[in-house]
């Protein structure tokens, strides 16, 4: 026990509940000053922190075991709170210092409060809804375009893939489409996707979103039978979700009628731009009512695509969460340089080395995904592919397997680097370089999804320099580089000019023509001599020995009009008389007379 004592307020010294024995006399004087300070202290901030007070005498030096904070140093049957952690607010001030009450700072204020889906104005079942499906907070994007799509407002909004954007307009649409009724072939709300699993995704989410609302909804995406959606159409659908393509199918069959639409979104129209369906969408706008409200989503905002917002909206309300191709902080990236021959090679010792719980792999082409895939099967891998050219149950069937942990490995192309959500995946693969950079930020964007951290590799040779490039000046800053052990390094100059001609040889890693050696004793330089000219040609020959035509210059009044320069020699020609027959002649004559 030190000379020094921590006091309570209430004059109880801190280390003896009670005023057990042991305890020095505190004196009246003392008692007196702390109740008025801690009085004082009651008035000033509206509670009763303990103050500590020292006395006159000097303090001993503090032992280790007095000092700490934790629990074991505490007697058997203190509370807790009665000894002050060492250092914190609260503790002893030094000996000698006057006595005071340590004051919360300004930068210890509480945080303010998240705001949750009940601040947004959404109505009571599609919150029972949401908080079934867990979630309590709504994302940045959700926050903002959730109040201004119940106000009717059309909205622009540019996020990055896996922000949320589905849920920030599925949510307010059930609200609005909750009264009314739908009619035989005329939907109310029109959701264009430019790929049939994003279609289905949203799909999905009205399916969860609705389970408290009477509710329908039609799924109309190529790959499956046209019978089907057409007799769901006749219905009557409050949510019309489709692909361009497919939609103008079935509404140049007369199989439904857009005007009726109140509420038209477009998802992803940057990835509709790359896929070519701009014009698709120019004619399923043309063919909706003009009072409407439109939501339009993009990742990117290109020329193209600012052009298309301004011809669809009316003064929209501009939601930007993120910069434009941004990446996640929670997603690792790699690059790895590989020579072309070792690209295999490298994704298998990165898929052992690494712990991999489920993976997408990315290749540029649907030859290479077949390919690819293949190849992981043949080394025992567990893998499975997706493209574009498997049909719609294929595709369908490949996914839920992948979703549901069947398959560890999807080895697929583009159709699977926007917008689909696999919650939990750890790695993302890219086996090429993707053509557009954009792209790489979709591709990535697949891993470290919901606060989660992921990991993507990146196998690159050096003839896709370019596209690396492009890549790193998009995202702003390089890609980390490592380097696969048992594999030849590869250095990679991004200095070069862009503008060198590259050869089919020299990707190849062979030599130009120039290099190659001399065949059959010929040197590489020599120039074939040219054939000396002694005679003529045998077709000059016969051209020269043909007689030229004979041309006769025609007279003034022989003119022949219409031929212009090639007249034909036998028009020219004087035409010859025939003497006429005796007694054709003597007829003449009689008639002369």
């Amino acid at each position: 026990m030190t000379e020094t004592d921590h006091t309570q307020a209430g004059g109880t010294p801190a280390n003896s509940p009670g005023g057990s024995l042991g305890s020095p006399p505190v004196e009246p004087e003392t008692l007196l000053q702390v109740g008025a300070e801690a009085a004082a202290t009651r008035d000033t901030s509206g509670s009763s922190p303990a103050a500590f007070v020292a006395t006159e005498e000097p303090a001993a030096p503090a032992t280790p075991a007095t000092d700490a904070a934790d629990t074991s140093s505490q007697p058997s049957g203190e509370p807790m709170a009665t000894r002050p952690p060492a250092g914190g607010m609260g503790s002893a001030p030094s000996a000698g210092a006057d006595s005071r009450v340590v004051q919360p700072t300004a930068d210890q204020a509480p945080a303010p409060p998240r705001p949750t889906f009940a601040d947004l104005g959404l109505s009571e079942p599609v919150l029972r809804a949401v908080a079934d499906a867990g979630y309590l907070h709504p994302t940045p994007i959700q926050e903002q375009a959730i109040p201004v799509v119940l106000m009717g407002r059309d909205v622009l909004g540019c996020a990055q893939t896996g922000t949320g954007k589905t849920a920030s307009f599925t949510l307010p649409m059930l609200d609005i489409l909750s009264s009314g009724r739908s009619r035989a072939r005329m939907p109310r709300s029109l959701i264009l996707e430019p790929t049939r699993e994003l279609a289905a995704q949203v799909a999905e989410n009205f399916v969860k979103y609705a389970k408290y609302l009477r509710f329908d909804y039609a799924l109309i995406i190529g790959g499956e039978s046209m019978g089907e959606q057409t007799a769901r159409i006749a219905r009557g659908v409050d949510v019309l979700i489709a692909t361009p393509g497919r939609l103008l199918d079935l509404f140049e069959r007369g199989g439904l009628l857009l005007t009726d639409v109140r509420i038209l979104v477009i998802d992803e129209a940057d990835r509709m731009l790359d896929m070519g369906f701009i014009p698709d969408v120019e004619r399923i706008v043309s063919l909706l009512p003009r009072m409407r409200q439109t939501l339009f989503f993009s990742a990117t905002m290109p020329p193209e695509i600012k052009r298309l917002a301004d011809a669809f909206l009316h003064n929209p309300k501009i939601i930007t969460v993120a910069p434009p191709a941004t990446v996640a902080a929670t997603v690792e990236q790699h690059l790895a340089l590989v020579r072309e021959h070792d690209k295999r090679e490298a994704l298998r010792r990165l898929l052992r080395s690494e712990d991999v719980k489920n993976a997408l792999i990315f290749c540029n082409r649907k030859r290479d995904v077949d390919i690819l895939c293949r190849s992981l099967l043949r080394h025992g891998f567990d893998a499975a592919m997706l493209h574009g050219d498997m049909t719609q149950p294929k595709r369908t069937e490949t996914l839920e397997r992948f979703k549901a942990g069947q398959v560890r490995l999807l080895v697929c192309s583009d159709v699977a680097a926007r917008g689909i959500d696999i919650g939990g995946l750890s790695h993302v693969f890219n086996f090429d370089v993707p053509i557009h950079p954009e792209d790489y930020v979709h591709r990535i964007g697949r891993t470290g999804r919901a606060g989660q951290s992921g990991r993507a590799f990146t196998l690159a040779t050096v003839e896709e320099d370019d596209r690396l490039a492009a890549i790193e000046k998009l995202i702003g800053k390089p890609i980390p580089r490592i380097q696969i052990e048992g594999l030849d390094p590869v250095s990679l100059d991004l200095d070069r000019p862009r503008d060198a001609p590259r050869g089919r040889s020299s990707r190849r890693g062979k030599p130009s023509a120039e290099a190659r050696a001399p065949s059959r004793g010929r040197s590489a330089h020599a120039k074939r001599d040219p054939r000396p000219e002694t005679e003529p040609k045998r077709r000059d020959r016969r051209q020269a020995e043909r007689p030229a035509p004979r041309q006769a210059e025609p007279q003034a009044e022989d003119r022949v009009v219409g031929f212009g320069g090639f007249v034909p020699d036998f028009i020219l020609r004087p035409a010859r008389r025939l003497p006429a027959p005796p007694r054709a002649a003597a007829e003449a004559e009689d008639q002369a007379a």
